[in-house]
C-alpha cells in the first residue's frame, strides 16, 4: 500500500499580492545568511510561520566546526566528514564546506557573535566532538552557541532592512515558464494566521528567486530534539511541486537526549555531544560501558555508531533497564554549571543534579541528513528555487553528518546564494494558476499524533521490514483521511506535511536494503558495495511518491 498526499494544501482564495526580488522561506541560520547577503542590493522578504527569532537554530548547542587550531588542517576536517558520511558525500561539496568554515566563523565574529574565549584571550576556544580528530568546534555560553547565533544574524537582518512577514505559512510554490520554455519557480503562495494559528488570509508573493530555508523534519517523529515547529515544511512543499528529495532515509538520531520517562513525547532536551567531547561516558543501568570495544573512538564515536550502539545495549534490558543508558559527567563537578548552563537547568527541571547525578539519556530524532536536492550554492534543478541549510541535501553530510558541521554549513550556503543573487537575479516570469487548481485537501491536526508515533514506533533508530510495512500501511490509512472540509489552518498545514514527509522517507527506507550511516536495518545490517548511491523520492502526479535510483537486482 502507498499513501497518496495532495498536490497541494487547500486553503482560501487569494485576496493579497506582494512582489519582491528574492523571498527566503525560514528565519534559521541558512535563511538569515543568505537575506544579509542578498539585501544591500535587492529586496527580501522573510517568511517565517512564527516570528523571526523563532528558527531552530537557536537549539543548537554544540557550535559551528572550522579549522582555527593551527594543530589542525582542512585535510583531517575533510577526512573526518567523509568517514563520518559512510561513502555518500560529495566530496567537493566537503572541500568547499571545509575551506569556508573559518571565514564563516570569522563573518559571525564581525557581525558581533561573542563565541567564549580561549583562557588565554588569543581566540574563540575550541573543543572536541563525536567524530572529530581535532578540537574545532567553536561555541557560545557553554551550550548556548545556536542563540548566539541567531541572535546576531537576527539583529544584522533588522539593521540591513530585511522585510519580515510574521506568522506567515508558505503553503505551495507558484510556477511559470522563462523565455527558454523552462519551468521556473515564480514565488509562493501564503497563509496569513493569527497567533493561534488560525488563517486571516492569503495571498501571494511573486518573486525573481524564492530560497527555501525551512529547515528539517524532526517532528515527523514522537521523540525529537526539534522544536514544534520543524515540521518539514519546505521539503514538504518542494515534494508537491514534484522535486527531487535525496538521502531523506538517512535521519541522525542524537544519542544523548534527555529521558525524562516513557511517556515523553515532543521536544524533549538535549544533552549536548560536546558532553561526551568534555570527557563522559556512557553507561547501561547494570553499571557497564556502552561503547568499549564499539568503536576505537568509543564514547567519541560519530553518532550513528553510539546511537546504534544504545539501541543495541537498551534491547538487551541491562540491569532491568530497556528505554535508556546513563551519561556520566559527574568528574566535571560544578564546573558542569558553567560550561552547560542550559543543559543543567534541563537536568535540574528533571530532578538530575548533573555534577552528582548520572543522566538518564536516549536517542531521539536530531537531524535530517537529506533532504532537497540542491548544490552548496543553494540551486536545485528548478530555475529560480534555492534551497539552503538542514532542508537541502548538497552532499556534505552524506549518510551521517559529522557533529557541529550543520550551522556552519548554513551560513556557508546562505551566504553563498545571497552572494550569488545579489549579483545576478533570475528572469522575470509570470506565474501561472495563482490559486490552487490541483488535487488539494488536509489532513486532521488530530491525527497529526498518529503519524508521529507510527514514525518512531517503525521508522527510528532500528528498521525492521515488518515495521516499515506496518508503517506504510498506517501513512496509506491517515492518507485516506485527507480531505477538503478540514478547516485551514496552521495545524492542518502541518499535519499535512508531516504526512508528505513520513510517506517519502518510509518509501526510501524500505528500498534501501542495507545498514549505511543513520540507516540501519536488521534484516541487511551491514553496508552493501551495490548501494554505494544515492536514492531519489519523487511525488507523481497522482500524489504518490516514487523512488529513482535503485540499483539493478535490488
Amino acid at each position: 500500500m502507498t499513501a497518496v498526499v495532495p498536490l497541494q494544501l487547500a486553503a482560501p482564495a487569494i485576496t493579497w499580492q506582494r512582489d519582491v526580488d528574492v523571498v527566503v522561506l525560514g528565519s534559521g541560520a541558512a535563511g538569515l545568511a543568505a537575506a544579509i547577503a542578498v539585501r544591500p542590493v535587492r529586496s527580501v522578504l522573510i517568511v517565517t510561520k512564527d516570528t523571526l527569532d523563532a528558527g531552530s537554530t537557536a537549539w543548537a548547542q554544540g557550535g559551528l566546526a572550522g579549522v582555527l587550531d593551527p594543530t589542525d588542517s582542512l585535510e583531517n576536517h575533510v577526512r573526518d566528514t567523509l568517514a563520518a558520511g559512510a561513502g555518500l558525500c560529495d566530496e567537493a561539496a566537503v572541500r568547499q564546506l571545509v575551506a569556508e568554515a573559518p571565514k564563516a566563523i570569522r563573518y559571525l565574529m564581525r557581525l558581533g557573535a561573542a563565541f567564549d574565549p580561549e583562557h588565554d584571550g588569543t581566540g574563540p576556544a575550541l573543543t572536541m566532538e563525536g567524530g572529530h580528530s581535532h578540537r574545532r568546534i567553536v561555541h557560545a555560553g557553554g551550550d548556548q552557541s545556536g542563540a548566539e547565533v541567531q541572535r546576531t544574524l537576527d539583529e544584522s537582518a533588522v539593521a540591513t532592512g530585511v522585510d519580515v512577514l510574521d506568522h506567515a505559512f508558505a503553503l505551495d510554490l507558484l510556477m511559470g515558464s522563462n523565455s527558454s520554455g523552462q519551468r521556473q519557480a515564480a514565488g509562493v503562495r501564503i497563509a496569513i494566521t493569527d497567533e493561534t494559528g488560525a488563517v486571516q488570509s492569503v495571498g501571494v508573493v511573486t518573486a525573481r528567486a524564492v530560497v527555501i530555508a525551512t529547515g528539517g523534519y524532526g517532528q515527523v517523529f514522537a521523540a525529537t530534539s526539534n522544536p514544534p515547529a520543524v515540521t518539514g515544511d519546505g521539503l514538504a512543499l518542494a515534494l508537491r511541486a514534484g522535486l527531487p528529495a535525496r538521502d531523506i532515509e538517512f535521519v541522525q538520531f542524537h544519542p544523548t537526549v534527555l529521558w525524562v520517562g516513557p511517556d515523553a513525547t515532543g521536544q524533549q532536551a538535549l544533552i549536548s555531544e560536546a558532553v561526551r567531547g568534555e570527557g563522559a561516558t556512557l553507561y547501561d543501568a547494570a553499571g557497564e560501558r556502552v561503547m568499549v570495544g564499539v568503536h576505537p573512538l568509543e564514547d567519541l564515536a560519530p553518532r550513528d555508531v553510539v546511537a546504534n550502539a544504545i539501541s543495541e545495549r537498551m534491547a538487551t534490558g541491562a540491569g532491568g533497564v530497556d528505554d535508556h543508558v546513563f551519561l556520566d559527567a559527574t568528574h566535571l563537578g560544578v564546573g558542569f554549571y558553567e560550561r552547560f548552563p542550559s543543559i543543567t537547568a534541563s537536568c535540574r527541571a528533571a530532578g538530575i543534579d548533573p555534577a552528582v547525578d548520572r543522566i538518564p539519556v536516549a536517542p531521539a530524532a536530531h537531524y535530517a541528513c537529506g533532504g532537497l536536492r540542491a548544490d552548496l550554492d543553494g540551486c536545485t534543478e528548478l530555475a529560480a528555487l534555492y534551497a539552503v541549510g538542514e532542508v537541502a541535501c548538497t552532499g556534505v553530510h552524506g549518510a551521517n553528518r559529522l557533529a557541529s558541521n550543520s550551522v556552519t554549513e548554513g551560513i556557508v550556503a546562505g551566504t553563498r546564494v545571497g552572494r550569488q543573487l545579489a549579483w545576478e537575479l533570475p528572469e522575470l516570469v509570470d506565474p501561472e494558476h495563482l490559486d490552487a487548481d490541483g488535487a488539494s485537501g488536509l489532513l486532521p491536526p488530530e491525527l497529526r499524533t498518529q503519524t508521529r508515533s507510527t514514525m518512531s514506533r517503525n521508522v527510528g533508530v532500528m528498521r525492521r521490514p515488518e515495521g516499515l510495512a506496518a508503517a506504510a500501511d498506517a501513512l496509506t490509512l491517515l492518507a485516506a483521511a485527507v480531505t477538503t472540509e478540514v478547516a485551514p489552518h496552521r495545524r492542518a498545514f502541518e499535519a499535512t506535511n508531516l504526512l508528505t514527509v513520513s510517506a517519502a522517507m518510509v518509501a526510501a527506507a524500505t528500498a534501501r536494503t542495507e545498514s549505511r550511516g543513520c540507516h540501519r536495518r536488521s534484516d541487511f545490517t551491514e553496508p552493501r558495495a551495490i548501494w554505494l548511491t544515492h536514492l531519489t523520492v519523487r511525488t507523481d502526479s497522482a500524489g504518490e511518491p516514487r523512488v529513482i535510483g535503485r540499483p539493478e537486482g535490488t
